[in-house]
């Protein structure tokens, strides 16, 4: 695996994690961030930052983000996206 496969599947996983919550679960919460270090697949250290952010107004759709990078390289990280539509409130 190489290193952005690496950083690749770690986002994966963590997109997959960020959004075992429902939009009634986050609402509340939303919007909100954390950042935090784990390890890849690979168990290369990297920051993990997670954000449940308002996809276009206040009360709608919630857009997660999850970033992965080595602490020293933000720019060469891993970003992915998912909505949580309203709809499957």
């Amino acid at each position: 695996m190489t290193p952005d496969a690496d950083l690749e599947a770690a986002a994966h996983e963590e997109l997959e994690r960020a959004c075992t919550l429902g939009w009634k679960e986050l609402a509340g919460h939303t919007p909100w961030g954390d950042t935090y270090e784990g390890f890849t697949p690979k168990g290369r250290e990297v920051a993990f930052e997670r954000s449940y952010l308002w996809e276009d107004e206040p009360g709608g759709d919630i857009r997660v983000e999850v970033s992965v990078y080595e602490a020293r390289a933000f720019e060469q990280g891993v970003r992915l996206s998912r909505p949580i539509p309203k709809e499957t409130a």
